[in-house]
């Protein structure tokens, strides 16, 4: 329904996903799972339902990485290069090593009840569309354009490199290519034509829904409850983790000051992380067991890191004399963050 040049929701289902952290992939995923455990059959009719709501998960999840792709300029400036570095050592490189470490000690298996698989995922990413709303408010030009470091460890390339490089996985290097081609094609074209970035922007907010629910399709409800406890508790090590590695990212290499509390903001999980522990079971079904767990796991981290890493940002910022909230401009304010942005990740 239009009123002028407004769109009118009957009901505001976009919307209200929207208002939950991660809503966009986290609801249709529960669906997912619901259908999946009592209503099986449903999925079973074969053509377009079955194609589209069981079997659509990985073409999606491919077309995503692409759509990512598109979003990265090579023309920035290197105040953002040197953010989005030191974001991509502190929020991916130096815990993604930390946690096949532990590998080494304790096994894939992991400790109590959380595989290693799940702790790579949870650790190795960061929900751009949050980061980007939290330093549209609080951070400037450098911490916006750093939204590539968000674009980079999107996907499943990180897991399966350190998993792979740590001899943890039987990876071969096919596959790792084959993980990152789509998101190279996208730079690529993205950069030769601009409108082409311009068309693809509202792709992840279409298909995230949809291979959300065929992923929740393979969850075994009674796995979900058991790991969501669990989930909760590896999101807030994640945050606690990571952020305190981003903030001394931002202290001592960046050399921000008050504002180093900022980087603490990228402390996430991001929301196609759920899709991660299905793809490196895919290449390695040593991985297989861990998978429904690992999926629930990382779920309910999604959403706690969403949660709890930017009101942690804000209360050292706050602490520090660095909570400075930018003016609503065309370019600093939260309001003009890309809807894609916001639930991409």
């Amino acid at each position: 329904m239009v009123a002028g040049s407004k769109i009118v929701s009957r009901v505001p289902l976009f919307d209200g996903m929207n208002r939950i952290p991660g809503g966009l992939m986290l609801i249709p995923l529960i669906l997912g799972s619901v259908i999946g455990t009592f209503f099986p059959g449903f999925l079973s009719m074969g053509n377009f339902t079955t194609a589209l709501f069981q079997a659509s998960a990985l073409p999606l999840i491919g077309l995503l990485i692409f759509a990512t792709g598109m979003q990265i300029t090579l023309k920035t400036s290197g105040p953002v290069l040197a953010t989005s570095g030191v974001l991509l050592l502190c929020k991916s490189i130096i815990p993604a090593t930390i946690v096949v470490l532990l590998a080494q000690i304790v096994g894939i298996d992991g400790i109590l009840g959380v595989s290693i698989l799940a702790l790579l995922v949870t650790m190795d990413n960061s929900n751009g569309g949050l980061w980007l709303a939290f330093t549209g408010r609080y951070g400037d030009a450098r911490d916006r354009g750093a939204y590539m470091a968000s674009a980079i460890n999107d996907g499943p390339f990180f897991s399966m490199l350190f998993l792979g490089v740590a001899g943890l996985a039987n990876i071969p290097f096919q596959l790792l290519l084959a993980a990152i081609i789509p998101l190279l094609i996208g730079v690529i074209v993205g950069n030769l034509d601009q409108k082409w970035t311009e068309i693809m922007r509202p792709i992840p907010n279409m298909i995230i829904p949809f291979f959300a629910f065929a992923l929740g399709t393979g969850i075994n409800l009674q796995n979900v409850l058991t790991g969501g406890l669990s989930g909760i508790i590896v999101g807030i090590i994640a945050t606690l983790l990571t952020g305190t590695l981003t903030y001394l990212g931002y202290r001592f290499i960046l050399r921000r000051g008050n504002k180093s509390g900022i980087g603490i903001a990228s402390a996430t999980t991001a929301g196609n992380a759920i899709a991660t522990p299905a793809i490196i079971a895919l290449a390695d079904p040593t991985f297989a067991p861990f998978v429904e767990v690992a999926t629930a796991q990382v779920a309910s981290a999604v959403l706690v890191t969403a949660v709890f890493a930017p009101l942690l940002a804000a209360w050292v910022l706050k602490r520090e004399g660095g909570l400075v909230a930018n003016e609503p401009d065309a370019e600093t304010s939260v309001g003009t963050v890309p809807v894609h942005a916001v639930e991409h990740s």
